[in-house]
């Protein structure tokens, strides 16, 4: 399963969005709480094995960029 698909579950899974899920758009576009951000980024670093700076979790698209960059 690539990165993406894989990030879209755990959105799905961890955040209760009303809309269809925006890649390129920030989590607060969406309407998640700074709260639920915090525990979804806890989620994905979690799941994903590494830990990830605040400025590579602006949007989904660049998010999954940056843990593609780290699975070396």
């Amino acid at each position: 399963m690539s990165c993406a698909a894989r990030l879209g579950e755990l959105v799905k899974e961890n955040l209760d969005l009303d809309r269809e899920l925006q890649w390129d758009g920030g989590l607060a576009d969406s309407g998640v709480s700074s709260l639920d951000a915090v525990a979804f980024k806890k989620v994905v670093e979690k799941e994903f094995g590494i830990s990830i700076p605040p400025e590579c979790f602006d949007t989904l698209r660049k998010l999954a960029a940056y843990i593609d960059s780290q699975a070396g």
